[in-house]
């Protein structure tokens, strides 16, 4: 698997953008590319990518990015099974090493962002176990523990259940 930089990876979107032979993949849910993308870059989410293979058969270079690289490679992984014979690129650090480098991004919605929801409701829960465990129970600290769990599990491989149902609510639509 070949990796490029965030910067040499903004270098060949400005480069090759017109390009119909090179591709510039996004990875990420939509909601999350709703909240903040690359500009230049299309959303194929990692769990739509077998249906997209088509799309993927005349490429000569895809470079492909998420949040944080997990999903990019996990869709590296999936288009080589799919038999793309294109150079596959996982650009290192996705969108986050984009905005850490101070690159533009672009977003197609004003509610809070996904991730922070994410934040609001996991400490909401953590708290809401332990002031339960200490008046109520001391079994509810079990959902302290469970949600912590659930936060060591999504950073370890980037996927994230809690964001998952979030991104359904109505008002992430």
């Amino acid at each position: 698997m070949k990796h490029i930089s965030i910067g040499a990876f903004r270098q060949v979107l400005d480069a090759e953008k017109h390009n119909h032979s090179v591709d510039f993949v996004n990875v990420c849910t939509s909601a999350e590319y709703k909240e903040r993308h690359i500009p230049g870059v299309r959303n194929v989410p990692l769990l739509d990518i077998e249906k997209h293979a088509a799309e993927f058969r005349d490429k000569e270079t895809i470079y492909v990015h998420c949040r944080s690289g997990n999903r990019s490679k996990q869709a590296i992984e999936k288009l080589e099974d799919l038999g793309i014979k294109a150079e596959l690129v996982n650009v290192e650090g996705g969108i986050l090493a984009w905005g850490e480098a101070g690159f533009p991004t672009h977003s197609l919605t004003k509610r809070i962002p996904l991730s922070q929801q994410v934040l609001i409701v996991a400490g909401a829960l953590v708290l809401f176990g332990v002031v339960a465990s200490l008046g109520v129970h001391p079994y509810f600290i079990g959902l302290s523990g469970f949600v912590g769990a659930g936060l060591l599990f999504a950073g370890i491989t980037g996927w994230c259940g809690m964001a998952h149902v979030l991104a359904r609510m109505p008002w992430n639509r």
